[in-house]
């Protein structure tokens, strides 16, 4: 799978001997119970429906395939349910990808696998996943190898097998991008992956099967410790978006150089689908159970900040953005003074300046080094969202932050627990 250079992320390019990979299933377990506990109270409702999820009225189901109303509206889908299982399994791939990778001292591998699911009757405008199967590809810095005859005949096998065994189709496919942890997530669509979804599309849409891309961030998903993955659907060709610069999402970005940076080349190509989660009752509560008597101590227990692979990288991220703003310090006509307030403005309202009143110093000093990159600096970006988020100072001065605010939130967590716990 051939990847454009401008759509290629910064990859990790090692990694120590003792740092390790998270346990995908712990990170899965406590993100669900998680997301069960802050629910306060989980309606009858909500857990029926959810339940519903798992059974489908297959003469309805028939008749919609037959009908298939996404022909004529490219925006049809508006959102994803995805199983607990098949979010394991997607996890668990993406992963072992990542470990596999590391372990033979390179960069992680990028890995690809097929969605089984379904529209759904009940709610037209939902796709349904309620599993995966993992593929024998495995990815390079460039490409994906998926023409292997070894891979096809594996297709075919597995698709004869499922037509015996289950009721639901080939509905989509997955894939990861490995790519070092950032700002933003790396979840989006190459132009080669618009093109393979688009064949997807064209073959199996009109015959009453709607295809789905889901893209998975496997090293976000570590960093942060929940899943980070998100669905899309790529628009016909002769299709024209009536609402300019709307990136997939529906956000309205202005600035093309922040569009390319969060979506790709191709973000005005497809569009991105609501994905929620749905957990059967009795599921509900295996996790309530193991929340009250097992999970609330592994919560108590740990604090991510302290983690190993948190201690790795810390001093590399720390390195990096110190050589960021380092670049700019030159371009100051007052010194290093101007930095603090620089940090201090790019958090405030509308981007216009630190507490001082003062505004975040230019790039480069000069027009040129905003021609060069392509981007305008902050003097001359107008202010509002693109003068808060636009230009390398203000994205080095955002990693600053975030590194700040990580280890704040770290420190209180810490000091609470021994306030908490400290044996008097």
């Amino acid at each position: 799978e051939e990847r454009d250079a401008s759509e290629r992320r910064t990859r990790p390019t090692s990694t120590s001997s003792n740092q390790r990979v998270k346990d995908p299933t712990k990170t899965m377990a406590e993100s669900s119970a998680a997301a069960s506990s802050s629910s306060s109270e989980p309606s009858s409702t909500k857990v029926a429906a959810a339940d519903a999820r798992y059974t489908f009225d297959a003469v309805k189901l028939e008749e919609l395939r037959k009908s298939s109303p996404w022909k004529d509206d490219p925006r049809y889908f508006k959102g994803v349910a995805v199983s607990p299982s098949a979010v394991m399994k997607m996890m668990t791939h993406c992963h072992s990808g990542v470990e596999k990778g590391v372990k033979k001292g390179g960069n992680p591998i990028e890995v690809m696998g097929l969605l089984l699911g379904r529209p759904d009757p009940t709610t037209p405008h939902t796709l349904i996943v309620t599993d995966v199967f993992p593929l024998p590809i495995e990815g390079f810095e460039t490409r994906v190898i998926a023409d292997d005859d070894d891979v096809v005949n594996h297709m075919i096998a597995l698709g004869e097998s499922l037509e015996n065994t289950r009721k639901e189709k080939f509905m989509g496919w997955y894939h990861s991008h490995p790519f070092d942890v950032g700002i933003h997530s790396h979840c989006f669509l190459s132009q080669t992956d618009i093109s393979t979804q688009l064949q997807w599309q064209r073959a199996e849409d009109p015959h009453g099967n709607p295809f789905l891309a889901i893209v998975v961030d496997p090293l976000r998903s570590l960093a942060k410790g929940v899943p980070e993955l998100k669905a899309f659907r790529a628009f016909p060709p002769e299709y024209t978006n009536p609402t300019q610069n709307q990136c997939p999402n529906g956000e309205i970005i202005h600035e093309e150089q922040a569009r390319l940076e969060r979506w790709g080349s191709c973000w005005s190509s497809y569009y991105e689908l609501e994905v929620e989660y749905f957990m059967s009752g009795g599921a509900r509560n295996v996790l309530s159970t193991l929340t009250q008597n097992f999970l609330w101590m592994r919560t108590l227990g740990s604090t991510p900040m302290c983690e190993t692979e948190a201690r790795d990288r810390y001093p590399d991220r720390v390195g990096k953005a110190a050589e960021r703003i380092r670049k700019f310090q030159p371009a100051n006509s007052s010194g290093a003074g101007d930095m603090p307030s620089a940090l201090m403005g790019s958090t405030s309202r509308g981007g216009r300046g630190g507490v001082g009143g003062g505004s975040p110093p230019k790039l480069g000093g000069s027009a040129g080094a905003g021609e060069k990159s392509g981007k305008p600096s902050p003097s001359t970006a107008g202010g509002g969202k693109d003068e808060e988020d636009g230009g390398e100072l203000g994205k080095s001065c955002q990693a600053v932050i975030e590194i700040a605010t990580e280890k704040l939130v770290g420190n209180i967590v810490q000091m609470s627990k021994k306030e908490l716990f400290a044996q008097t």
